[in-house]
């Protein structure tokens, strides 16, 4: 659902950057913003102000367009109505969309959501119409999904849509990345120079595995060439012990003689 969501944005962003690319005058492209700015299933604004053809409303009649769609980009209907006099009137829709883009901008910062609070932000006079205005506008677009609480008078936020960045949260999150990166770096070196002496440890180990099984080796064969050098000493003195009691046995005995 989310990438759909995502999908038919990107489809809107191109649909109106080709009309904008194809268009001159700054009637025409105050009309435009008027058009993107009032559809119903268009919520990011940034990449058009990115436009090359909206720059020239500056400096024009209709260079209030082109602040009315930076508002629609990072704005709430709080802040328009601290700007509406040098705004342009807004239609009920772009109204509408003001107001959702206001909750989502709420939805950013809490996830919790009192009804009193909302009332306030979005202009609304009771609670009844507050949860028409988020069931119907806000849940069933897609851009919210969450629980009305009318015991506790709050909106639970499950899920919000982001909107634009503005150039300072955009430079504040490269920063962030950027560390994010450093940080990350570092760490790898840290795992790579651990892996590389969990390495050269595995190699000495093995080469002390190495030369302790050469010298038990050693020992072995030192202790079994000892045993066999004595198992046949021990038979050649048996067999010289054996030999001797036979020469005595042959051997004839002297007779003594008699005394004289």
């Amino acid at each position: 659902m989310a990438m759909d969501a995502e999908r038919r944005q990107a489809e809107l962003i191109a649909q109106f950057s080709a009309q904008a690319a194809a268009l001159s005058s700054a009637p025409q492209l105050a009309a435009l913003v008027l058009e993107a700015t009032s559809h119903p299933a268009l919520f990011a604004f940034s990449e058009l102000l990115t436009l090359p053809a909206l720059s020239k409303l500056s400096g024009t009649q209709y260079a209030s367009s082109l602040d009315l769609l930076r508002l629609f980009a990072y704005g709430t209907l709080k802040d328009y109505k601290s700007n509406s006099g040098s705004l342009p009137a807004l239609l009920p829709d772009q109204v509408r969309k003001l107001k959702q883009l206001s909750v989502l901008t709420l939805a950013e910062s809490t996830k919790i959501l009192p009804y009193d609070q909302l009332m306030q932000e979005l202009d609304v006079s009771n609670v009844r119409e507050l949860e028409d205005f988020l069931i119907n506008e806000c849940m069933y677009s897609g851009i919210v999904r969450g629980k009305l609480d009318q015991l506790r008078r709050c909106f639970e936020v499950q899920f919000a849509a982001g909107r634009d960045l503005t150039p300072d949260q955009l430079t504040n999150m490269i920063e962030t990345l950027s560390d994010w990166l450093g940080t990350s770096d570092s760490l790898l070196h840290q795992i790579q120079e651990k892996i590389k002496w969990a390495d050269t440890m595995s190699e000495v180990n093995k080469k002390h595995q190495k030369e302790f099984e050469d010298r038990v080796e050693e020992a072995k064969k030192s202790i079994k060439a000892d045993i066999d050098l004595r198992g046949h000493d021990d038979f050649l003195s048996e067999s010289g012990g054996i030999m001797d009691f036979e020469e005595d046995r042959v051997r004839p005995k002297r007779r003594r003689q008699p005394p004289a």
